[in-house]
């Protein structure tokens, strides 16, 4: 009995400890705090399991027109909103747009060889109240709009198009006549905009030639970009301000196995600009972002904080390569804003970039307001792990009375460097840890 017993109770423990023994390692953000499980979870939607089927060409939208098909498309969004939702198909074929509208429990679905493809005029895109450049503000609607939706999904292996080159041009031909246009200015529509949302998929699509930003998500969470590809041209008649995925307001975001080439910043935090910018209710932080996986082509940012952010906390990028960026991490500092970056964390990235760490003011269209309790900003507790890049300069870091740095770390870095003054000769940073840092194989102490 008793030899038993102790059988049992040693099996049990066994088993017990073989169990605990294969459960994935819980992973904690950059603060400590511990990472949810969601994070983890990368299967793609089964589009399938979604409802109906809604192909567009069975409900009287065209192919081999260049009409633009707006109102009959919206047509078949509401016809499957209004029998309970549904999976809007865009099959093979080209199929031109202007603004449209899911609501809850609709969902699109781009076959493979199919394009949803946007208008050259910008009136067929609605002015409605929406949230540009970090304020909200009556500004053009995008391609694909979503707004206060639970479970919204884009999916397949089509494209959406945004048909950018004519408001390229219009935007540079503005510029020339003068220098200070905005994109205010320069009118042009996103190519996607999902706002107030949660439990967002947009998986394996080509996301390409976006008038203005590509993605922009705003007050939502727990949103995933999964093996997207995401273009606009850096060459010849450039994209501007083509940013690849603009997170607004958002918390728990997974930007995973995705292709950025923009000729702007790839993945970019925001959360409101102005001297009063972290009193207003429509303002906000970001938090608990993972990007992961990713390869950059060419861009502006690789990951980029600001320049319309508050505060931003819990930001992972790692186990990725760029070939030609011309920042990895960029922290754009506002004269005019109180901003806060913290807790921000760099691992395991290899390629090509100008500048691999940049820090500097940044004061482009900004106005600075008085106000007698401005907050100081500060970035701190920003780490660097595993790095391999040929750089102009690894640490361009520009040091002010505006702003603190503090608590940054340098551990296993291996960098190239073009510029001929040593890195890390300036250290505007309190609290600077280097561990095993070899700059052009020499190391830096």
């Amino acid at each position: 009995m008793v030899k038993t017993a102790i059988c049992l109770i040693v099996s049990f423990w066994m088993d017990w400890a073989d169990a605990e023994a294969k459960k994935p390692v819980r992973e904690n953000w950059p603060n400590g705090e511990p990472m949810d499980s969601w994070f983890a979870d990368t299967v793609k939607i089964n589009v399938e399991k979604l409802g109906k089927r809604y192909v567009i060409t069975d409900y009287g939208v065209r192919q081999h027109t260049e009409d633009v098909q707006t109102k009959t498309i919206q047509a078949v969004i509401d016809k499957a909103a209004d029998n309970g939702g549904g999976v809007i198909v865009i099959p093979k074929g080209t199929f031109f747009t202007g603004n449209l509208f899911f609501r809850q429990g609709t969902h699109l679905y781009l076959e493979e060889g199919a394009v949803l493809k946007g208008s050259e005029r910008i009136r067929d895109f609605e002015i409605r109240e929406t949230r540009i450049e970090g304020q909200t503000c009556k500004y053009f609607t995008a391609l694909v709009n979503a707004d206060g939706l639970d479970g919204f999904t884009i999916a397949g292996k089509g494209t959406i198009d945004g048909n950018g080159t004519s408001y390229w041009e219009e935007f540079w031909i503005r510029r020339q006549w003068n220098r200070e246009c905005t994109n205010k200015d320069a009118q042009r529509p996103r190519l996607t905009y999902i706002s107030n949302s949660k439990n967002v998929t947009i998986q394996d699509v080509r996301l390409i030639n976006s008038p203005f930003w590509t993605n922009h998500i705003y007050k939502c969470d727990h949103v995933r970009f999964l093996d997207l590809y995401i273009y606009s041209s850096t060459e010849d008649i450039k994209g501007p301000s083509t940013d690849a995925i603009d997170i607004d307001v958002c918390h728990d975001i997974l930007v995973r196995g995705c292709y950025m080439n923009v000729n702007d910043d790839a993945v970019v935090l925001k959360g409101g600009k102005g001297t009063f910018a972290d009193l207003a209710p429509e303002n906000g932080p970001c938090y608990n972002i993972l990007v992961e996986n990713c390869h950059y082509g060419t861009t502006h940012g690789c990951i980029t904080l600001g320049s319309e952010s508050i505060h931003d906390w819990n930001v992972i990028m790692r186990n990725c390569h760029a070939d030609n960026t011309n920042n990895v991490l960029w922290l754009k500092m506002r004269p005019d804003t109180p901003q806060h970056y913290e807790y921000v964390r760099v691992e395991n990235f290899t390629g090509n970039c100008r500048n691999f760490l940049l820090v500097k003011p940044w004061t482009q269209f900004y106005q600075k307001e008085d106000r007698d309790d401005m907050p100081l900003s500060q970035c701190n507790d920003i780490s660097f792990n595993n790095i391999r890049m040929n750089c102009g300069t690894f640490f361009n870091v520009e040091g002010s009375d505006k702003y603190v740095l503090k608590n940054f770390a340098f551990t296993d870095i291996d960098s190239k460097d073009k510029a001929k003054e040593k890195a890390f000769t300036k250290r505007p940073v309190e609290g600077l840890t280097l561990n095993n840092v070899v700059i052009n194989n020499e190391i830096v102490k």
